[in-house]
């Protein structure tokens, strides 16, 4: 009797500590914010508790009322929800997705776990699901932030990249062809500076809105910096193809770019267009192509599409190469002075030397001054070698005059970038008196660059080197579009004859009349005329004949040290 009455109070006591604790699971599930659904294999019974409700309206009171589930989802989660639900057929304990409720514009984390005896069945499932919108609206956020430029609203550099990689994987399984569009806009930064960065940066804004309409699964658009944009084209064809695009863009700016703050702006862009696998198989050496050719296009002029060439890609590499020796040699000083000969028509004796600088790299190759010259004046290093050209050709000068007591002229070429430094005059002068030479043995070649951007400043300075005596030639004379009107205002003493002319005086009857009208009008005007490139008896001949004063070719010297200049002056003594 006693161990009956023991055996029931055991069971009582069992039976409420059970109680307690279902009673503390009810009360954990009830105070969740979390909703779960759970079944027993054994029963085949389902129980939905903690805050199932604020999730659902409906119960899942047997296995044919799961389907209730894929009615809320995004068809795309379906699958891969069903999968996820009923993790015993694949042996899984435990998974958890996320997918989309369209109605509630929310997110659903579904969490199944299984619990299996030790022979691998099967007992009970809990699937808890969780609201992740907070959660997955602040990874948006996070994600925009990482992926998406804040100004445009495009995606930014790095997710291009990242993109890109995934189509030339995807291209090389499929054996198709992917295109990239380096953009640029031309002359954004005069309108940027000229008319305020607002409107500056409402023009990007309106542009990149232009470019998004572009994009699809196919299709990705991203800015890359400043006024820079980048487009990748999977398998182009059809109104995804680069032709299409690219005479869109051309039509849209044509037509003007509408500002937000509804100014119209006019203006046009440069492409560069490369595709895989011709241009290159990785994403950094398919956008640096594009960028590559984009380039090119750009110094072609305005509203310029150029293609992928291997030259282009050859040719820029050549120049950024010369543009690393160039450093080193501007820093080592590894230029030498030329000087080549001018002679007066009237007298046949020299009248001056016209300073050419020569550069023989490490190598001992040489490389022309129309290879570094250009490359020089783009990255700004033509200013301290400008410096050097004034201060070698003066001091050579200085010693033909103390050797031979010669009267003859010195004519250096001055780039538009170093004319435009404020000091350029003084340093000028401080030169000319430091190795003592008369003023009006110096003549300054300049070309009509150097007029366009700044006129009444470079006429300023031109007068007050005038003032010192030093003499101004107007270099480059009839390639310019507007010689004629610089003429009348500008205080030049000497004006130079293009090569261009001269090539042809002899062949074409109209290079003779043009040429002859220059000559006769300039020399009215009262200024001394020379003729450059001249190569050949006929052009020399020619020239005399119509009153040209100073001729300069290869017919009479070819550019030479200085040595050989003092043995011309040798000879005239």
């Amino acid at each position: 009797m006693d161990e009956m009455r023991y055996q029931l109070d055991l069971l009582t006591a069992i039976n409420q500590r059970l109680g307690d604790q279902e009673k503390q699971y009810r009360l954990v599930c009830e105070s969740s914010v979390n909703a779960y659904l759970y079944f027993s294999f054994e029963t085949n019974e389902f129980k939905c508790m903690g805050n199932w409700n604020s999730f659902f309206d409906f119960e899942i009171r047997q296995i044919k009322d799961i389907s209730l589930f894929y009615d809320i989802v995004e068809e795309k989660d379906t699958h891969v929800l069903r999968n996820n639900l009923f993790l015993e057929k694949r042996g899984i304990k435990q998974e958890t997705i996320e997918c989309h409720i369209p109605e509630k514009n929310a997110w659903y984390q579904f969490c199944t776990k299984i619990i299996y005896d030790d022979n691998k069945e099967p007992l009970d499932k809990i699937i808890s699901i969780s609201d992740v919108s907070k959660y997955k609206k602040q990874t948006e956020e996070l994600m925009k932030m990482a992926y998406f430029d804040m100004s445009t609203g495009l995606y930014n550099r790095n997710y291009f990249v990242m993109i890109l990689g995934e189509f030339l994987r995807k291209a090389e399984e499929e054996n198709v062809t992917v295109s990239v569009l380096f953009i640029d806009i031309d002359d954004f930064k005069r309108i940027n500076d000229g008319m305020g960065i607002v409107v500056g940066e409402g023009l990007l804004q309106s542009f990149a809105f232009f470019l998004k309409e572009f994009e699809e699964e196919k299709v990705i658009v991203s800015h890359f910096t400043s006024d820079l944009f980048c487009i990748a084209i999977y398998d182009p064809c059809g109104a995804r193809s680069v032709e299409h695009i690219c005479q869109a863009i051309k039509e849209k700016v044509l037509q003007g770019i509408i500002s937000p703050d509804g100014q119209k702006l006019l203006v046009t862009a440069c492409i560069g267009v490369a595709e895989y696998p011709e241009a290159s198989n990785n994403a950094l050496g398919l956008i640096n192509c594009a960028e590559i050719v984009m380039f090119k296009a750009k110094a072609s002029g305005k509203n310029v599409i150029k293609y992928f060439d291997t030259p282009i890609v050859n040719e820029f590499m050549k120049n950024v190469e010369i543009e690393n020796k160039l450093k080193n040699a501007v820093f080592e000083k590894e230029f030498i002075m030329y000087f080549q000969p001018q002679f007066s028509v009237e007298t046949g004796k020299l009248r001056g030397a016209e300073a050419l600088i020569r550069w023989y790299d490490e190598e001992e190759k040489f490389i022309s001054p129309g290879v570094f010259i250009p490359i020089a004046e783009r990255n700004g290093m033509i200013v301290p070698i400008g410096q050097w050209v004034i201060e070698e050709s003066i001091r050579n000068f200085a010693e033909w005059k103390k050797q031979f007591d010669c009267h003859i002229i010195l004519s250096i070429n001055i780039s538009a970038i170093q004319y435009k430094q404020p000091e350029f005059v003084n340093d000028l002068i401080k030169t000319m008196q430091k190795y003592d030479i008369p003023a009006e043995e110096l003549e300054l070649e300049v070309t009509e660059s150097i007029l366009i951007e700044d006129f009444e400043e470079v006429v300023r300075k031109l007068n007050i080197l005038r003032d010192h005596g030093i003499k101004i030639s107007l270099d480059d004379f009839g390639t310019g579009y507007s010689s004629l009107s610089y003429l009348k205002e500008m205080p030049i003493d000497t004006l130079k004859v293009d090569k261009s002319f001269v090539d042809t005086i002899i062949t074409d009857s109209s290079t003779k009349i043009i040429t002859g009208a220059i000559i006769q009008m300039v020399k009215k005007l009262g200024y001394e005329t020379i003729a450059e490139g001249v190569e050949e008896q006929g052009q020399y001949e020619y020239l005399k004949s119509i009153g040209c004063d100073i001729i300069q070719g290869y017919f009479f010297g070819k550019p030479m040290p200085s040595e050989k200049i003092a043995q011309l002056l040798r000879e005239q003594l």
